[in-house]
């Protein structure tokens, strides 16, 4: 029997069910760093995207104007800039409705803003659900791993005719 404790060796001779919770777990780490990376990126850009907006809505500027810039930018729209868009948008299509009050104009906004809004919270929530559930599992498929392993260490430990402290 070898003494060697070296990572390598010891996944080499671990049994196959042990190498293939090994294996399960290193992709789930390096799955899961991918998205935490991109998510990180992605939120910083939404943060940049979001600051942007405020100084351009809280300028004192003509909400119309702005609600034109935006509209030209549409396709790269995300945040608070898609938020207002979408209820400016419709603020503007209930306003041309003949019989509408103000406040039916105010609602209609504020219908259209939250969709976005739900919208926006999908695209910036993506991927948490896996994040959640390999944060919540993985320790328990370590531990059957390591359950398995010390199952076979004890096993092998059976199987000779005197358990010196070395062979332990």
């Amino acid at each position: 029997m070898t003494n060697d404790l070296s990572f390598f060796h010891l996944v080499l001779n671990a049994s196959p069910v042990v190498q293939l919770v090994m294996l399960i777990l290193a992709g789930a780490s390096v799955t899961s760093w991918t998205m935490i990376f991109d998510r990180a990126k992605m939120l910083k850009r939404a943060r940049l995207a979001a600051d942007d907006f405020e100084r351009r809505f809280w300028s004192g500027g003509d909400l119309s104007e702005l609600f034109r810039e935006l509209d030209r930018e549409s396709d790269q729209l995300s945040g608070m800039a898609a938020i207002f868009r979408a209820g400016f948008r419709e603020f503007l299509r209930l306003r041309k409705t003949p019989g509408l009050v103000h406040m039916d104009l105010v609602h209609g906004a504020q219908r259209s803003m939250r969709v976005t809004l739900s919208r926006e919270l999908d695209v910036l929530e993506a991927n948490l659900p896996f994040l959640a559930t390999v944060g919540s599992t993985s320790p328990y498929i370590g531990l059957f791993g390591t359950v398995w392993g010390i199952m076979n260490a004890f096993t092998a430990l059976g199987n000779v005719k005197q358990a010196t402290l070395g062979l332990v």
